[in-house]
């Protein structure tokens, strides 16, 4: 038997080993890379995104048509494919109160997202109703100090009379608030005073004692004066997008993240990237084949996309826009990051005063920028 002896030096092997070294070295540097970027956008917002799926499953089973399959037949047998931009019925019902611009809201230093979502939600689908002449005047701002408050206690399944003060909520839950409840309280309110109770302005503190016992029962029933008449689960892309195209927005509730990068490309577009547990709401759709058309500048890339909504003001992002009149703050999504986001079951449409139906919102063009 010979004795073991070196074995003779490889240069492939050892190149080999090197690259791998370098390979790892980058992929923990890229890591790193996205977890300092998360870090940098959390400083200027929260999540709040708590997802409970079996109170979900409760909600759903109280409804007689809990998708948007089964309550929007209509809706989506009469989608065309129309670039539709939601926050420009927004900002006419903003100037028009306010007399200024619609903007992004801003959540600050607390998990209070989902309401945030939902709020803004319900009041640009107001302002579309607003538009089409559904309701007789535009709408004030939406509070989303009970919004919060309801979801976290009386409307989550199963109902909660003492939430405690840690932060967060969950889609459905705020679902079945704005939709109100079957013992007469859940609904909205609005950026008004009541009473002894301001709600004029955004408040953490209240949205945190709200959050934990709940909303004052006087208030709860007049809420209920104000109702989404219906909401329902979106389960596809063609849903998603026939429900923004007949003006019902969709606050979408997920872990899919958006912290790749904080510049927008030429588009509009931020990339996925990193988990954001978190509620924003989906405003607009527009479409790779009507790229330039109906008046619009064309894409620099055509993608088919979705405009989100976030909570955290105006400046937490930047870079371009498409349209040029697109929101301060907000991001349009690619389907495949859409889908991504509705496959994890909480992201609902909000009907309007009659339920949901077709509508051709560029009846009149009032769709058209100003």
């Amino acid at each position: 038997m010979q004795p073991n002896s070196p074995r003779p030096y490889d240069p492939l092997s050892w190149r080999a080993i090197a690259g791998g070294i370098l390979v790892a070295c980058c992929a923990w540097l890229a890591t790193r890379a996205l977890w300092h970027a998360e870090r940098a956008i959390i400083a200027d917002g929260q999540f709040g995104y708590v997802p409970d799926p079996a109170g979900t499953q409760q909600f759903l089973a109280q409804l007689e048509k809990p998708t948007f399959r089964q309550a929007a037949a209509e809706v989506i047998a009469g989608a065309r494919q129309k670039d539709t931009y939601l926050y420009r019925a927004a900002d006419k019902a903003h100037r028009a109160v306010y007399g200024k611009s619609f903007g992004p809201w801003n959540q600050g230093a607390a998990g209070t997202c989902v309401s945030f979502g939902w709020g803004m939600g319900a009041y640009i689908g107001q302002s579309i109703e607003w538009q089409t002449g559904e309701q007789e005047r535009p709408p004030l701002l939406v509070a989303t100090e009970p919004i919060y408050g309801g979801s976290r206690t009386a409307a989550r399944m199963p109902p909660v009379r003492l939430a405690g003060y840690s932060d967060g909520s969950y889609g459905a839950a705020a679902a079945r608030w704005v939709s109100g409840l079957k013992n007469g309280r859940g609904g909205i309110l609005y950026r008004e005073k009541y009473g002894n109770v301001d709600l004029s302005t955004y408040s953490i503190p209240l949205s945190r004692e709200w959050g934990n016992s709940g909303v004052p029962d006087a208030l709860a029933v007049l809420a209920n004066d104000h109702t989404a008449r219906a909401v329902a689960l979106i389960e596809t892309w063609e849903g998603l997008c026939a429900s923004l195209e007949s003006g019902y927005p969709v606050p979408i509730c997920s872990n899919v993240g958006f912290a790749a990068t904080t510049t927008r490309d030429a588009d509009g577009f931020l990339p996925r990237g990193g988990q954001w547990n978190h509620c924003m709401v989906a405003v607009s759709v527009k479409y790779a084949k009507n790229s330039g058309a109906n008046g619009e500048p064309a894409m620099k890339h055509p993608r088919d996309g979705v405009l989100i909504m976030n909570s955290w003001g105006a400046t937490w992002c930047g870079g371009g826009k498409h349209p040029v009149d697109q929101p301060d703050g907000s991001f349009w999504i690619t389907r495949q990051d859409s889908e991504a986001i509705i496959r994890q079951g909480d992201s609902f449409s909000i009907g309007g005063a009659t339920g949901f139906q077709y509508r051709d919102l560029h009846n009149g063009n009032w769709m058209m920028a100003l």
